[in-house]
């Protein structure tokens, strides 16, 4: 595909536009689809599917033509293929020829930067291997930790009013304290800081401004931590041996903090509303044949958090999907429809549970790095909500609910929801240090204690004929104790299972 075959003639610019509603709507030069103006995005790729194949030919905005990549294994070729496609815009030849315009919607997705997911060759494994290592210093269990405590912070703001919206009140919040966790700026975690994320991921008029207010924090925490490094991400970017430069590490910073809390929000709210509207999904996981993380991944199938990826470029001639690709055309990473390809996935309906093939966390040497925060925060974050609120249940018709599309990603605009009043938690107290409640005297598995019917019939008279009959069996119990030894260990056996029960509340609370 180049521009020429799909530049718009004389006789294309004096035709008027097709008004809304008619079939033509959203074709432009050459009867291309043009993505931005498509009202279903998912009903599209099906139909580019039946037209073209894996691979098909699209408009972006200002009728720029782009591929977009429509198969599983045509996006896993193209991925893992560098020798092949890259992801430097300087060689995309609309950008070249100047029909991509400095203020060109999609710039800020396209444009060239000093970053690991944009460089190629040694470069690449400088930054990539930065953050990489950066990534492998975090302690997942102390993250999980973390994390369902600062659910249960956010949960106790809305647990007395019976009613929330989990979009606006915990799966846009969850993220980015968890985030600013990690990165090292835990203070800097506020409503103004969830704000300008999503004001700036929206693409507004005062998306600039926010977008200046999330920098002015990661160079302030640049700045800090090159002074005095401590133990979190950041600080290890900086003292990193590739010597990341103080522009390079804010850069990182910025990219880790955006595509992780964007992924993970929208994943929240997709695993929420799954389970909120889906009630064999949700007899499923209360039933314990899926658990939360499964739950996870099967929405990481129906819903990634991001339709699109922009985007790879050719750096040769060759063919993908039965199209002849050009040198320096553009090609679009397409995670959702690559998940539903009916060679992938010919039964929609059927379980994925056990399957991590989808293509949610990308491929190749730019896969995402950070896709274990994003599953942890989800997987915990989920579980701990659904502990907190087992009652919750939507608080409108399902038809009531709003997305805002974009050919990136679909965000919830709101999840309202309802249920009993719950009162707060205490979210300092450590865990574990009350004493664990005694257990039934009678409490065993396998044959009955020998001193158990003692301790139960002792103490009624009324019943003191038939206790002989109970207590017969005492002695029968008695006499292997020769064999298996004296009548000690049956004494301490009950403290013994008691210490194993607090060791494994430890091991598991990691307290």
């Amino acid at each position: 595909m180049t521009p020429e075959s799909h530049a718009p003639t004389g006789t294309d610019e004096l035709r008027p536009g097709p008004p809304p509603g008619c079939p033509a709507h959203g074709l432009g030069p050459g009867g291309l689809h043009r993505l931005h103006e498509a009202e279903d995005l998912g009903a599209l790729y099906e139909q580019l599917r039946d037209q073209h194949g894996p691979v098909a030919p699209v408009l972006l905005h200002d009728d720029v033509p782009m591929w977009i990549v429509l198969g599983h294994a045509e996006n896993l070729h193209m991925v893992r293929s560098p020798s092949q496609f890259c992801r430097d815009s300087r060689i995309w030849n609309p950008l070249k020829e100047g029909l991509v315009k400095p203020d060109h919607p999609l710039m800020p997705h396209i444009a060239w930067q000093p970053i690991a997911s944009h460089a190629e060759g040694d470069e690449h494994k400088r930054l990539r291997g930065a953050v990489m290592g950066a990534v492998s210093t975090i302690d997942f269990r102390s993250l999980r930790r973390y994390i369902n405590r600062s659910t249960q912070v956010i949960v106790n703001r809305f647990c007395e009013a019976g009613e929330a919206d989990l979009v606006s009140q915990f799966t846009e919040h969850l993220p980015m304290a968890v985030m600013c966790e990690i990165l090292g700026m835990p203070e800097e975690y506020s409503d103004r800081l969830v704000e300008a994320a999503r004001d700036a991921l929206k693409g507004t008029e005062t998306a600039i401004a926010s977008h200046s207010y999330v920098m002015d924090a990661l160079s302030r925490l640049t700045a800090t931590r090159r002074a005095r490094p401590e133990e979190d991400l950041a600080s290890y970017l900086i003292t990193h041996p590739a010597r990341l430069s103080d522009d390079e590490v804010r850069e990182h910073l910025r990219l880790v903090l955006f595509a992780a809390y964007e992924a993970t929000t929208n994943l929240l709210s997709n695993v929420l509303l799954t389970v909120l509207i889906d009630p064999r999904f949700r007899a499923q996981l209360n039933g314990g044949q899926m658990t939360v993380p499964e739950a996870v991944e099967q929405s990481l199938w129906n819903e990634p958090p991001f339709s699109t990826v922009f985007a790879y470029f050719a750096k040769q001639e060759t063919e993908l999907g039965g199209q002849r690709i050009r040198r320096g055309d553009g090609l679009l990473f397409a995670p959702l429809p690559a998940n539903v390809d009916p060679r992938v996935r010919p039964d929609l309906k059927a379980s994925m549970q056990g399957n991590r093939s989808h293509l949610a966390f990308g491929g190749g040497p730019h896969e995402c790095p950070g896709q274990d925060i994003g599953r942890s925060i989800a997987d915990v974050g989920v579980d701990a909500l659904l502990m907190r609120l087992p009652d919750v249940e939507l608080d409108c018709d399902e038809e009531e609910l709003r997305w805002t599309a974009s050919i990136a990603s679909r965000h919830l605009v709101e999840l309202p929801v309802q249920f009993a009043p719950k009162p707060p938690q205490d979210v300092q107290e450590v865990p574990n240090h009350k004493p664990v409640a005694a257990q039934r005297s009678d409490w065993q598995i396998g044959n009955a204690q020998p001193q158990a019917a003692p301790a139960v019939a002792q103490p009624q008279p009324a019943v003191a004929q038939p206790q002989p009959a109970v207590a017969q069996p005492q002695p029968v119990p008695v006499q292997p104790q020769p064999v298996s030894g004296p009548p000690q260990p049956a004494v301490t056996e009950p403290a013994r299972r008691k210490g194993v029960w607090q060791r494994f509340l430890s091991w598991w609370r990691g307290y």
